[in-house]
């Protein structure tokens, strides 16, 4: 569905093979239906003409500028990357964190990139939040090693497990 229509009232008509949008009684768009599961189908004429832009970029391309930074950095947008569909839709995203790059020390943004890994909180809004409250200063600590396992009469170990559990369901 073309972007300049976003939040507008559309009718949708759909087949088991197509997929048919309509506002104001035209046809807006009309997409082969796609069966899978969170596939979005997007045709680049319906795209901001910025976002049109950015499909021209290889994702290595964000990738590299944020190597310039640091490896957490690299690892950050690797892992935004990743994690869609598309590597287009994380974007955004690399762009919002290269824009605090203009406002941040490299190894501010360095030391919010490993936090954000850590915590598995690869998104722009987690490293914003890292920077604008300081946490990148405060590494958490990483586990004791050594430390004694939790105990409580509710906990089961593995021998629990193996030895069939309880008998009655």
């Amino acid at each position: 569905m073309p972007y300049t229509l976003v939040q507008q009232v559309v009718e949708v008509r759909s087949t088991p093979t197509t997929v048919e949008i309509f506002h104001k009684g035209s046809r807006i768009a009309s997409h082969v239906r796609d069966r899978r599961r969170g596939q979005a189908i997007t045709q680049n004429e319906h795209r901001p003409k910025s976002h049109q832009a950015h499909l021209e970029w290889p994702p290595s391309r964000m990738v590299n500028w944020a190597r310039s930074i640091g490896p957490n950095t690299a690892q950050l947008f690797e892992r935004i990357l990743n994690e869609k569909p598309h590597p287009e839709m994380g974007y955004r995203s690399c762009l919002g964190i290269i824009r605090l790059a203009q406002q941040y020390s490299r190894q501010r943004m360095e030391a919010a990139a490993e936090r954000a890994l850590l915590a598995q909180a690869c998104r722009y809004q987690s490293v914003k939040s890292i920077l604008k409250n300081s946490l990148d200063t405060v590494l958490p600590s990483p586990p004791q090693p050594g430390s004694p396992p939790l105990t409580h009469d509710n906990l089961r170990g593995a021998e629990y497990f193996d030895q069939g559990g309880p008998t009655s369901c």
